[in-house]
């Protein structure tokens, strides 16, 4: 298989004008370009994946973009030890110049203009993580990135397993395989359609809460490009009204915003909510104490969202003593006092009200001797406002909405009515004891698995369920994606909230880890059979080379590996870069090697954009895709 960069290096070797010594003169080429030069042109339009990837046709014609030419020869040769177009180092910067020195905000960072694929697959496990760039590698991120073949599809409802005859967008998935390539997949069939996307990537926090098992050096680096990968292609799934909700902690949380202000733009920042989810806080911390996590909401489109308000609790509704039911009222201060509450804040509410004790009649004027005038004078004596300018004053007095009580001072008080409302705001800290991820998380979760701790830090229950009803359609059915999801949490605040007020909302999980089926699918077969209803369908993605690496990482001896090996040259597909003859050669150099770096040798000598099967090549035979998961498949990709 061959790259963009050895292509073009081979086509521009033909020019004597850029060569010496066999070398290419990357100045002499960027010159050319910068001239439009003739015989370049014509050189680099002689061949089909350079024409590609350097001109735009417009109109039946080829347009050289040569800017996008001349970034790709000054780029440095393949990449993995290179910072690629970026410095080495993480900071803000305006222009590629640090903040200091302008006023535009973008946050760079090593591997920025790359693409990671993310093969982690047990939560122990450290890997050494490929990065692709977009710029000298496109032809293998095209391959990497298209829709992949499903397999393995199986429905689960309250009655138990059944087989997948049909599947539609009443249907809610959980996918196994890599969340980004997933991801992919899913964008042909659900791009608009998503309500509401919750994810807890993640973290890469210092010591045991470090759920990001990468072996890299630029750690940080690596984790920005993770994230930003995916929330990229996960904007696109959002429909126009849609919501990002992002769990994160305190080691990340600052650099998250800035990546997500930069994709979504900084005004579709909808708030960052701060969840109290540790009340003991976590002792392990050198100076304070954390206790709590933060989410990052985004919209998709400017002030487009609507946001739920939350029920009214007992002891809030206990406060609205006057009517019933709905109905029902308490009297508030007419005296505003808070925030932008002076004469010279809101000239238009600063006003005499006459009240007449004998006949408890309201008035803005004074009618007789009778009346006494009431301003806006707060207990200090200084100067305040009323709630409202005098026209709505009125509107209010003639509903009878307004009333006037004399204190034990003698003073006069002027109320308004306050009805009972339907919920209250949602405030921006929640520290209710349900939040507790111990108590509400893993807790919960044992006790759902008989007592068996089978996934390490799960959420809250009630911190998702809250944050799922907010932005989704009480009793709709809008769609909720997961691509971290985890333990299964969810899907289970999914199900749940369907039950309550009767919704069909649907839910996406995808979850790489091998845990998938023994804890993310279990949880949700045993909600679903709990609450006698619901249903959902397995499948995953079907593999090539991931089948090679999982063989690999489960082989006990240099035996099997080179039994593997044998497999890996017959039906595998190796990397460009790999001659197997001259493995072959050497294969006494591999037994000497550990077993451990036996594997890791096995698995770099894969090709990683062949992990999958390629929807696109459902139809090759040596595939061995069955009739029935094509049938599926198809049915999927045509969905509308």
């Amino acid at each position: 298989m061959q790259n963009l960069l050895d292509e073009l290096t081979q086509l521009l070797q033909k020019d004597d004008r850029f060569t010496a010594e066999g070398k290419l003169l990357k100045n002499k080429v960027i010159e050319a370009a910068l001239q439009l030069d003739p015989a370049l042109l014509k050189l680099l339009l002689s061949h089909k994946s350079v024409k590609k990837h350097f001109f735009q046709e417009v109109d039946g014609i080829s347009v050289f973009d040569k800017t996008k030419f001349q970034k790709f020869i000054s780029n440095k040769s393949f990449l993995p030890d290179s910072y690629t177009a970026f410095k080495n180092k993480i900071g803000l910067t305006s222009n590629d110049e640090f903040i200091s020195e302008g006023k535009e905000v973008v946050l760079s960072w090593p591997y920025k203009d790359c693409v990671l694929e993310g093969g982690q697959t047990k939560e122990d496990e450290k890997r050494d993580e490929i990065f692709w760039n977009e710029i000298l590698a496109p032809d293998e991120i095209d391959r990497l990135l298209s829709p992949k073949v499903f397999t393995n599809f199986k429905r689960y409802d309250s009655k138990g397993e059944h087989k997948v005859a049909d599947i539609s967008l009443e249907d809610s998935l959980i996918i196994k395989g890599n969340n980004l390539l997933a991801l992919h997949s899913l964008l042909p069939i659900y791009r608009g359609r998503i309500k509401l996307i919750y994810i807890d990537p993640p973290f890469n926090s210092p010591g045991e809460g470090n759920t990001f098992s990468y072996n890299n050096s630029f750690n940080h680096s690596t984790w920005l490009t993770f994230i930003s990968n995916r929330i990229q292609i996960a904007k696109m799934l959002m429909k126009q009204d849609g919501v990002l909700a992002i769990a994160i902690d305190d080691e990340e949380q600052a650099y998250l915003k800035v990546v997500c202000d930069e994709i979504f733009n900084r005004e579709n920042h909808l708030g960052s909510l701060i969840i109290q989810t540790k009340p003991s806080g976590r002792t392990t911390d050198a100076y304070f104490a954390t206790c709590h996590e933060y989410v990052h909401f985004y919209s998709k489109e400017t002030g487009v969202p609507e946001i739920n308000f939350f029920e009214l609790t007992e002891d809030q509704k206990k406060a609205y003593k006057e009517g019933d039911g709905e109905n029902s009222f308490k009297w508030r201060d007419f005296l505003r006092t808070g925030g932008l509450s002076t004469p010279e804040e809101r000239p238009n509410s600063y006003y005499p009200i006459f009240f007449n004790p004998q006949t408890e009649k309201i008035s803005l004027k004074s009618e007789s001797s009778n009346f006494v005038e009431i301003l806006p004078i707060d207990t200090s004596g200084k100067k305040r406002v009323w709630r409202k300018t005098p026209s709505s004053f009125i509107k209010h007095v003639e509903k009878n909405e307004i009333k006037v009580v004399q204190k034990n001072n003698g003073d006069w008080k002027v109320q308004i009515i306050d009805r009972i409302k339907k919920g209250t705001r949602p405030k921006s800290v929640w520290v209710d004891s349900k939040y507790d991820a111990a108590s509400h998380g893993t807790k919960l979760l044992k006790e759902l698995f008989d007592g068996e701790k089978v996934f390490s830090y799960p959420k809250s229950l009630f911190a998702v369920k809250d944050i799922i009803d907010l932005f989704t359609e009480r009793g709709g059915d809008d769609i909720i994606l997961d691509f971290f999801s985890g333990s299964g949490t969810t899907a289970h605040a999914v199900f749940d909230l369907n039950k309550e007020d009767e919704g069909n909302r649907k839910v996406i999980l995808c979850e790489q880890m091998d845990y998938t089926e023994n804890v993310t699918l279990e949880r949700s077969k045993k909600v679903i059979a709990s609450n006698k209803e619901g249903s959902i369908v397995l499948c995953e993605l079907s593999k090539l080379n991931s089948l090679f690496i999982k063989q690999i990482k489960e082989s006990k001896t240099t035996k099997d590996l080179t039994q593997i090996w044998a497999s890996i040259k017959k039906n595998g597909f190796i990397s460009y870069k790999v001659n197997p003859k001259e493995i072959d050669k050497n294969i006494s150099e591999f037994e000497q090697l550990s077993l451990k770096d036996q594997k890791k040798f096995l698995i770099e000598v894969l090709d990683k954009n062949h992990l999958y099967v390629n929807y696109s090549e459902i139809d090759d035979k040596d595939y061995k895709i069955s009739e029935e998961d094509k049938k599926l498949n198809k049915k999927f990709y045509s969905l509308k």
